[in-house]
C-alpha cells in the first residue's frame, strides 16, 4: 500500500482527501489544529519539524494542503501570509525533491484579475491582493522547481459541512439557521464552485495515471454568487420564504475590503483534453453536499 503524507489536513479540503484516499493508501494526516482523531500535530511552518515528520514516514507522495484563505486576514497580516502560504510551500518542494516523490499543491482561481470572463489552464494569472499573490508565487515555485508535481486550482470551495466549511455556502446556511428571512447577495462576483469530494476524487485519478502538471479543477457550469444562493434556496425548498436582496460588492466593502476579481471562472480545459474531468456540474454537487452534510441543520 502506497503512503501519502498530507500536511495541513485539518480543514474542509483535508476532510475530503482523508475520506477519498484512506481505503487505498496509508495516510499520515497532520495539522496545527488537531480536530479529528486521524490527525496528528504539525505546524508545517516549522521546517525542521516538517522535514523530520515527513522523512520519518517515508511517503510515496507529499500533499501540501494548508493555507490561510481568509482574504481580509491575509491583507492585514502579509508577513504571516507569505510565511504560511508561500515559504512553507517552498519547503514542501525541497522535501519532495529530496525524497524524489511527487508533490501536490492546491492553488486557486483567485490568482486571476477578472479581466476575462473565463480562464483556462494556460491563461496568465495577475493576482490582485496579498492572498492571491501568496498563492500565485507558491504555484510558480512548485512549477519551476518540483521534479514531479500536481498543481490543482480550485474555485469557490464548498465541503465538509458546518464544522469546517468557512466559505460562502456555510455563511448563507448560518444566516438561515439564525432565522434570517432575507439575504443580501452580490450580483457582481462570478466564479465556479468546487466540491471538495469531487476535487479529491479527481486528484486521485490524476495520481493513478501519473499525469503530472498544472490543472484547473472546478465544478462544471459558470455561475455567480447570486445564482448559487438562488439554487441553494431551491434545494432547501425555501425559495418563497426567503427574500433575496440583490446588492453590489460595495454593500460589503467594510467587511470584505480585500481586493477580489469580478470574475474568477475557470474551465477545466486540460482535464477535458486528457478525458479525465471528473468534476460534476456545480448544481449536482451542491445538491449532494447539502443532502450529505446539512441533514437537520436548519431544524
Amino acid at each position: 500500500m502506497k503512503k501519502i503524507y498530507i500536511a495541513g489536513c485539518g480543514g474542509m479540503l483535508g476532510e475530503a482527501f482523508y475520506k477519498q484516499f484512506k481505503n487505498e493508501y496509508e495516510l499520515k494526516c497532520t495539522d496545527k489544529d488537531v480536530n479529528e482523531n486521524w490527525l496528528s500535530f504539525l505546524d508545517f511552518r516549522d521546517f525542521d519539524a516538517y522535514k523530520k515528520d515527513v522523512f520519518d514516514f517515508k511517503p510515496d507522495y507529499l500533499f501540501h494542503l494548508g493555507a490561510y484563505t481568509d482574504l481580509e486576514y491575509c491583507e492585514i497580516n502579509s508577513a504571516d501570509t507569505y510565511k504560511t502560504n508561500t515559504l512553507a510551500v517552498e519547503n514542501a518542494v525541497y522535501l519532495a525533491n529530496q525524497l524524489d516523490i511527487p508533490l501536490l499543491y492546491i492553488s486557486t482561481a483567485g490568482i486571476f484579475d477578472g479581466g476575462k470572463e473565463l480562464y483556462d489552464d494556460w491563461d496568465t494569472p495577475n493576482p490582485l491582493g496579498v492572498y492571491a499573490r501568496s498563492k500565485y508565487v507558491a504555484e510558480r515555485f512548485v512549477v519551476e522547481n518540483a521534479k514531479r508535481y500536481l498543481v490543482c486550482r480550485a474555485g469557490w470551495m464548498m465541503g465538509a459541512g458546518p464544522k469546517k466549511d468557512k466559505k460562502f455556502i456555510q455563511k448563507v446556511m448560518k444566516k438561515l439557521k439564525e432565522g434570517s428571512k432575507e439575504l443580501f447577495i452580490v450580483n457582481d462576483k462570478d466564479g465556479t464552485p468546487t466540491y471538495t469530494q469531487d476535487f479529491a476524487k479527481n486528484v486521485k485519478a490524476l495520481i493513478e495515471k501519473e499525469y503530472w502538471g498544472l490543472y484547473n479543477m472546478v465544478c462544471g457550469g459558470e455561475t455567480s454568487r447570486l445564482e448559487v444562493t438562488t439554487e441553494l434556496l431551491k434545494i432547501l425548498e425555501l425559495s418563497d420564504k426567503i427574500k433575496l436582496n440583490v446588492v453590489t460588492s460595495e454593500y460589503y466593502k467594510r467587511e470584505y475590503f480585500a481586493p477580489r476579481p469580478p470574475s474568477e471562472r475557470l474551465v477545466n480545459k486540460k482535464l477535458d483534453l486528457r478525458n479525465l474531468n471528473l468534476m460534476r456540474n456545480w448544481k449536482d454537487s451542491l445538491k449532494e453536499y447539502i443532502a450529505d452534510y446539512y441533514q437537520g441543520y436548519l431544524d
